[in-house]
């Protein structure tokens, strides 16, 4: 999953949880469920980092359902640790916007992940392109 973009040429944002009791199972780790939860909560904050809230695209009739998930786990988080959160949007969106996480403990790398959303209209429920207003916020925070 690692990509060697250039790192000036995408957006990034780094979010900070911290694991609950509840979120753990019978053997210590993180329950591999709870990830999905994480990156949403991380990929929220990023755009929030960014000016767009997913009330704001809601509110403008525009949905963004999860099409894709795909995560690769190389080490186990346990109840208590600070993750770190790493999420990057490497490209420009179309209809879909690509999303890649990597999870952190301290420097130790847990897991990579990627999730892609579509653009989608809340009325028809049809897919659509990526709204002008949106892109035009992104495309601002990938360098020339």
């Amino acid at each position: 999953m690692r990509q060697t973009n250039d790192l000036s040429r995408m957006i990034s944002h780094t979010t900070s949880i911290r694991v609950r009791y509840a979120e753990t199972d019978q053997m210590g780790f993180v329950y591999y469920g709870n990830y999905a939860t994480y990156f949403e909560v991380a990929r929220v904050e990023m755009l929030r980092s960014i000016a767009i809230t997913y009330r704001s695209l809601e509110e403008n009739g525009i949905l963004l359902p999860v099409v894709r998930f795909q995560i690769n786990y190389l080490a186990p988080a346990h109840y208590d640790d600070e993750l770190l959160i790493k999420t990057f949007i490497r490209e420009k969106p179309s209809a879909r916007i690509k999303f890649a996480y990597q999870t952190y403990r301290g420097e130790t790398l847990l897991n990579e992940a990627e999730t892609d959303l579509v653009f989608t209209d809340a009325a028809s429920k049809k897919p659509m392109r990526c709204p002008a207003q949106f892109s035009n916020i992104l495309n601002a925070h990938f360098s020339n």
